[in-house]
């Protein structure tokens, strides 16, 4: 890279941050223009706290915030909040903002990140319905909270079951709120396997919610100030204070779309290892915005994770300061919890292996997160979806007290590095007593793949 050349990012999030920074890191001032355009006020926020902050588990709005734009332009980014792009042109090389003007670059990065899934609902846009999308969110959520009379009716609707709606289930009740889950799906989680899925489902009903399965929100019930009062279903209505979305997240892709830029069959931007668009080569993309593949089968995907926008963002910075970098794929791991019962998955459910086209064989252990006679010890069930003839573990699943989400780092390492099951029983990668079972419920589920594998 000679001169100063300009590098124009559309995103002051977790993909477009780490992306300046890196790209700072790597290239001086006098050698890079490092240009931050970000719609809101706020920089590198944490989404996923949001729900915590709204439980109060979070102590305020700035817990949520790793670096302001203060600081990043600290570092010698120029960083341009309250600023809308609008629009791209590709062969002027140029961004539109909402306020008029127009900032040129020789290599953008598009770090738009990800949309709520919100279908054509009736009501959906009224007052009291909530997203969990932006701090600002957590703030209005937080407000209509406080709103809520002490001696009046406290209720919630969550329409959701995935991450965001669980951990939203979860702190309006605890912030005194009569809660009512309505899921289109059977169950919770929909990248469980049914039997998880149903371990999910029994949690959230003994915490005391209300959870309506197979039911598609048809219409948000309006009080006579147009607020939203509830909602109603094909079968049967019900009443809350407040509505909270929690239905997932896609791509925000338009303005790429909108500019002519390569969209994936994912609907996110189509970018290669490197962060590089497909169709625009001085174009790059990270985060929630962007397709990328899942490592074991090689097929599209879009995740939305704040820890694979982070990397991405890292990659596609240091390709763009003209240091070699890839990103690797995807394996689907997350961890939630909802009360004291933790969720973990990653690599295929049985319905992604069958999709895949693989031969497979699944095997459900139950035991304990510690040793039994530590105090503390909660049940833990695991599920390994295991390639017939190699061996190869596929996925897995967890489910169950404090403790028991954390085994997932194990099975995500272990596919990663393509073990078998066998390798898996062999190795030493689960905990020691008293944190594990001598015989650790991970390493028992392997033993037992290994053993059906075999024959």
């Amino acid at each position: 890279m000679t001169g100063r050349a300009r590098l124009l990012v559309i995103g002051g999030d977790a993909a477009g941050m780490s992306a300046a920074a890196q790209a700072r890191r790597i290239r001086d001032e006098d050698e890079l223009e490092i240009v931050v355009l970000e719609q809101g006020g706020d920089t590198s926020f944490s989404a996923c706290g949001i729900p915590y902050w709204i439980g109060d588990l979070v102590e305020g709005r700035d817990a949520l915030v790793a670096r302001t734009p203060e600081e990043h332009r600290s570092k010698g980014l120029t960083v341009h909040t309250g600023t809308r792009a609008t629009a791209i042109d590709t062969e002027a090389r140029t961004v539109a903002t909402a306020d008029g003007r127009s900032f040129d670059y020789d290599t953008l990065l598009i770090a738009t990140g990800g949309k709520p899934t919100r279908p054509p609902i009736p009501g959906l846009d009224a007052p009291g319905v909530f997203g969990v999308h932006r701090l600002d969110d957590g703030e209005a959520i937080r407000a209509a909270i406080d709103e809520l009379p002490a001696d009046g009716p406290r209720r919630a609707v969550v329409m959701g079951g995935g991450y965001i709606g669980l951990e939203m289930a979860e702190v309006l009740q605890t912030r005194g709120l009569d809660v009512t889950v309505v899921l289109a799906d059977p169950l919770p989680m929909g990248l469980l396997d049914a039997d998880m899925g149903d371990l999910v489902l029994a949690a959230m009903r003994e915490l005391g919610m209300t959870v309506h399965t197979d039911q598609a929100v048809e219409e948000v019930l309006l009080d006579a100030d147009g607020r939203a009062c509830g909602v109603r279903t094909d079968e049967g209505s019900y009443d809350a204070e407040i509505v909270v979305l929690g239905l997932g997240m896609g791509p925000e892709a338009s303005l790429a779309e909108a500019a002519g830029i390569a969209i994936g069959v994912t609907g996110g931007i189509d970018v290669d290892a490197t962060m590089r668009s497909r169709s625009h080569p001085d174009v790059f993309a990270a985060g929630d915005c962007v397709q990328t593949y899942h490592q074991l089968t090689g097929e599209p995907q879009h995740v939305a994770l704040g820890t694979h926008a982070n990397k991405q963002g890292r990659v596609a910075g240091s390709v763009i300061a003209g240091r070699p970098a890839r990103f690797g794929g995807v394996l689907g791991t997350a961890l939630t919890k909802v009360g004291d019962t933790e969720i973990g998955r990653t690599g295929l459910c049985t319905t992604q292996a069958e999709q895949a086209g693989y031969a497979f064989t699944s095997d459900v252990v139950e035991g304990t997160t510690r040793a039994g006679y530590y105090p503390g010890a909660e049940g833990l069930t695991v599920k390994l979806v295991t390639e017939v003839g190699s061996g190869r573990i596929l996925g897995g699943q967890v489910v169950g007290g404090p403790g028991a989400g954390k085994r997932v780092d194990v099975l995500a390492t272990a596919i990663w590095a393509g073990m078998t099951a066998a390798d898996l029983a062999a190795s030493d990668l689960s905990y020691a007593p008293p944190f594990s079972p001598t015989y650790d419920v991970v390493a028992v589920a392997a033993r037992k793949a290994s053993a059906v594998v075999r024959g």
